[in-house]
């Protein structure tokens, strides 16, 4: 990023090169050998997925991160430059984070993230401080050294969202995350039952969202029940790959919140979001546009 930009979202970290690999079934077979289609490398991660889902969106967004001096991190800038996004990075040694991505018929996935940063890594705050004081809402990925970036959020007093993943409830690493954001984005998959209540006992969130995959998600806003979102389905757009699907979730949950839509109007939309995000294979490769989601907001079953 070169000079004062304008942001509706600022990601913080999440960038990285995913390949996804078509495997006939999850859990794989015991086998030396597993013929597949081919192998395909996509630009990727969950903080890009939210950065490019609020862009197609409408959103004025972008993203900083640690990336390497590598093939794959000029592939990212070379990627922001042709979309208009803003990026602002930090170089390491480790190089840019990478991921294999299993992929079943019925769209399943099993993800492997790569270790390559450090345990500890920590950034100079002037990667996101000059950009902070020109967004309106910070999303910030659960990197550990982005942490660091959650008390500049609060005391440039904006808004801050994270996406909790898989958390189950008790691993640390997690839990400033959970505590500093106004609105958490977490899986159920591995959540435990209390884990909703301990975000909104122990934090400052005004929301929760647990997303259940084909049983939709769960908007728990502080001091109301809790409602549930069933997914939807699309009948043009089948089911073949969740890659990405979460993320866009998030990204349209955001577009209608900083648009000031109630948060119900907020959770419809990242349904349909995520939903259509399902029908296309690869990573981010087809995130739902305003205009389509207005479209299919209509006509949503």
């Amino acid at each position: 990023m070169t000079g004062p930009v304008e942001l509706d979202v600022l990601v913080i970290g999440g960038v990285g090169i995913d390949t996804i690999v078509r495997v006939p079934s999850l859990p794989l077979a015991d086998a030396d050998s597993i013929a597949v289609d081919p192998i395909e490398s996509y630009l990727g991660h969950t903080g890009h997925g939210v950065a490019l889902g609020c862009h197609l969106l409408g959103l004025n967004a972008g993203l900083v991160d640690v990336i390497g001096d590598d093939p794959e991190g000029a592939r990212i800038r070379r990627t922001y430059q042709e979309l208009g996004l803003p990026l602002r990075v930090a170089l390491h040694r480790s190089g840019t984070r990478r991921s294999v991505n299993l992929v079943s018929p019925d769209g399943r996935r099993l993800s492997m993230y790569d270790g390559r940063h450090p345990a500890g890594l920590r950034v100079d705050p002037g990667l996101w401080r000059p950009v902070m004081r020109q967004a309106q809402h910070v999303h910030v990925s659960i990197m550990d050294y982005a942490r660091d970036a959650l008390g500049d959020a609060i005391a440039a007093d904006r808004s801050i969202s994270t996406d909790l993943h898989d958390w189950d409830g008790r691993n640390d690493h997690h839990k400033d995350f959970a505590t500093a954001s106004d609105i958490v984005f977490v899986s159920t998959s591995s959540l435990p039952s209390d884990g909703v209540e301990w975000i909104l006992a122990n934090g400052r969130a005004e929301v929760v969202v647990a997303m259940a995959g084909a049983d939709g998600s769960y908007l728990h806003v502080r001091g109301e029940p809790a409602r549930h979102f069933p997914a939807v389905t699309f009948p043009d757009r089948p089911v073949v790959d969740t890659n990405g699907a979460g993320d866009a979730y998030v990204a349209a949950f955001l577009a209608r919140y900083l648009d000031g839509a109630p948060w119900q109007d907020a959770a419809q939309a990242g349904t349909i979001a995520g939903a259509w995000a399902c029908g296309s294979p690869g990573t981010h490769t087809n995130l739902i546009t305003a205009e389509e989601l207005a479209l299919r907001s209509r006509t949503a079953t």
